[in-house]
């Protein structure tokens, strides 16, 4: 099995958390997806990561799909309960952590641009949809909907997310009023999975 993605990028941290808990053995393929010489449009011609390669040739892309195929491999421990429903709505929650990932992403590349050419309105909205999405969850484990403890799709998207947001210092300050993401966070970073897919430093 080859998983295609970046170093950096936090969605495919989460594919590649998933696979080592669960103990699947797979090559890891470094590609940057903004180069304009790259290898990804050979497997997803959207260029973009992660994109993973079955032993059978099969190509999956689209990091939702891509955890939802590993999950259909029905090798333990399972990342998504059986029932329909309540995968639907772990899969929501990973959607939401997915959208934090998105709009960090995006304020990078925004800041990435030449300073009279960012759009502080751009990077305004972008924190909002942040802010809005870390509420949500911080209320979702108030409520018990999510577990902080439980190691699921669910808790690795968003501590990927969080992950993300510490490694290109965006969104500082996230934790503050939110203890019980960050006791998430601390959880899962502690987590073998976690080490081993940590970013580079820059």
């Amino acid at each position: 099995m080859k998983l295609i993605g970046s170093y950096t990028s936090p969605f495919v941290r989460k594919i590649s958390v998933l696979l080592l808990e669960k103990g699947i053995t797979f090559e890891f393929i470094n590609e940057q997806p903004y180069n304009a010489e790259n290898g990804v449009a050979l497997y997803n011609p959207l260029g973009k990561v992660p994109a993973l390669v079955t032993d059978d040739g099969e190509t999956w892309f689209d990091s939702p799909i891509i955890a939802e195929y590993i999950e259909l491999l029905g090798i333990a421990p399972a990342m998504m309960p059986r029932e329909p429903k309540a995968a639907l709505v772990i899969k929501q929650i990973e959607a939401l952590a997915d959208g934090i990932m998105d709009a960090a992403l995006t304020s990078v590349r925004e800041q990435a641009r030449p300073v009279a050419q960012q759009s502080e309105t751009e990077l305004l909205r972008q924190r909002e949809k942040i802010n809005r999405s870390l509420d949500r969850c911080e209320a979702l484990i108030r409520e018990g909907k999510i577990e902080p403890d439980a190691v699921n799709l669910a808790t690795i998207a968003i501590a990927c997310a969080i992950g993300y947001l510490n490694f290109r210092r965006v969104a500082p300050g996230w934790c503050v009023e939110r203890p019980l993401l960050v006791k998430l966070a601390e959880t899962l970073f502690q987590r073998d999975s976690f080490a081993r897919t940590e970013p580079p430093k820059a």
